[in-house]
């Protein structure tokens, strides 16, 4: 899937909460309708047999309940994507990476192979399972996991017992830290914590760029990995470090320079980089240390100011707005507004943003801000996660267009609001924040009523708030799609404006 992930540290998020956020999106040529559901123990499967891979894994018999956005359809299987459980333990997966002919060639991805002919007759191939993918990830790893650590190790573990079919990088968090973890080659893998003072940025590419092996190896306090990958790495010749002269770096290593990166991936790095960090350096000049196919952005840094709800929000809609490769500006030309893929484009699914509050009770502490459809014109919506049940709003996603259900009426909204991007801009900036606003004060408020409640009592009340929040949101959304329609259709081509009174 093509995707945009960032992920803040607890020190340079304006609360002091670990935030996690990606943006799901569909492949070139079709939509996946989504939805928020919650996972009860006992509808977790024991046994779980991938629908893609054909993949099959006992699981465990202790499942906590949890979060999830899978696909409103389930014929290509679950797809979670975005949760978080019991113990407030959150997880995203995934964001799709690149990787190098080298590393396939040492350990070559696990597809599926489906059975083809007949049983005992030349030419008969049996089927083999594949590995674990984005189909599987959520639900085989997040109902099990107490921590961001242990996210890393059983998923690792999973990893190096099943293998995978593609290149992935996966984001967990609790209260105190953020693992974001990438996937090399067919068994191996990589993880390394976030550090509490920075933000990463993830396009579709494998982005750690520097890993410290004697950590992985001992400690373990910021880097974990496979268990055989020092060998991995020197048989297989993968460490291009010049000795004494630069750091073990993935990227280099693991990873992707292609040109296609500098029209798909290094751009968007560099957007989110140039908007959190605009005086750090030059961005734009011909002399910019970084520039929008630059291969050396880093993975992580420190950004100028406290990072918000609504930044994260701003970068994961963002199309180069202030730039000349804005679809929608008048800057640049119109070989230049089409030469960079933007971050919130037609094809997002939804948008989940998972933060984890260290000052408020356990109970109420993990907010899964919810958008769906294409981000620049929709609105995050705070959901409390200790929940029994998502409001209708937004679990009762059907396969078909309905008004009824948040994923639709914003699918609605972006094809209207694009058509005619200036006429409907003002409605959409008040939509978002009105909706914005009423978020924050919701959530403020509903701290305030369960502060002192017993576990249950708590939980009845996060249930209600969120029913709550998500009438005021259909009635805004309903609005907004109003308004949208009117000044779309008043740029119709066979539109006469000399009406019959006059």
């Amino acid at each position: 899937m093509p995707c945009t992930t960032i992920l803040v540290g607890k020190n340079a998020s304006y609360d002091g909460s670990t935030i996690i956020a990606r943006n799901e999106d569909s492949p070139n040529g079709q939509f996946t309708a989504k939805k928020t559901i919650v996972v009860q123990p006992e509808d977790q499967p024991r046994h779980y047999r991938s629908v893609l891979s054909h993949v099959e894994i006992d699981l465990p018999d202790n499942p906590m309940r949890y979060t999830a956005v899978p696909n409103a359809l389930p014929d290509e299987g679950i797809w979670a994507e975005h949760g978080v459980n019991a113990k407030n333990v959150a997880m995203s997966a995934t964001e799709t990476l690149t990787t190098n002919e080298r590393v396939l060639g040492a350990d070559p991805l696990v597809p599926p192979v489906h059975e083809k002919g007949t049983k005992g007759q030349p030419g008969y191939v049996p089927e083999r399972a594949g590995g674990i993918g984005e189909e599987d990830l959520v639900t085989i790893v997040l109902p099990y996991i107490s921590s961001a650590r242990e996210g890393v190790e059983r998923l690792g573990a999973l990893l190096e017992k099943y293998g995978t079919y593609e290149m992935n990088g996966i984001a967990f968090s609790d209260v105190d830290e953020i693992w974001w973890l990438e996937t090399v080659g067919g068994h191996h893998w990589i993880a390394r914590r976030v550090p509490d003072d920075s933000y990463v940025t993830m396009p579709n590419q494998l982005g750690i760029d520097e890993f410290d092996l004697d950590d992985a190896f001992g400690d373990q306090e910021n880097c974990m990995c496979s268990a055989d990958l020092r060998e991995f790495i020197e048989d297989n010749h993968l460490d291009l470090a010049v000795e004494g002269v630069s750091p073990f770096n993935p990227r280099d290593a693991f990873g992707s320079h292609s040109d296609s990166d500098h029209v798909y991936n290094t751009p968007r790095a560099w957007y989110m980089q140039r908007f959190l960090n605009p005086f750090d350096e030059d961005w734009d000049s011909a002399e910019a240390l970084h520039t929008p196919m630059s291969d050396d952005i880093p993975w992580c840094r420190q950004p100028e100011r406290k990072i918000t709800i609504e930044d994260v929000k701003y970068v994961l809609s963002s199309h180069y707005q202030g730039t000349p490769f804005d679809p929608y500006g008048t800057a640049g030309d119109a070989a230049t507004r089409r030469m960079f893929r933007p971050i919130g484009i037609n094809r997002n699914n939804h948008l989940c943003v998972i933060q984890l509050r260290p000052y408020v009770d356990a109970g109420n502490a993990a907010i899964q801000w919810t958008a769906y459809g294409s981000n620049p014109f929709n609105a995050l919506v705070p959901l409390f996660a200790n929940i029994d049940d998502v409001p209708a709003y937004f679990r009762d996603t059907t396969d078909t267009v309905d008004t009824n259900n948040f994923y639709w009426a914003n699918r609605l909204i972006g094809a209207l609001a694009d058509a005619r991007y200036n006429d409907t801009r003002a409605a959409i900036e008040q939509y978002q924040e009105r909706v914005g606003g009423a978020g924050h004060a919701f959530v403020a408020r509903v701290d305030r009523n369960v502060a002192g409640k017993g576990y249950d009592e708590a939980r009845a009340i996060l249930t209600k708030a969120n029913e709550d929040i998500a009438e005021f949101v259909r009635q805004e959304t309903s609005d907004l799609l109003g308004k949208v329609l009117y000044a779309t259709s008043m740029g119709m081509r066979n539109g006469f404006h000399m009406s019959d009174n006059g």
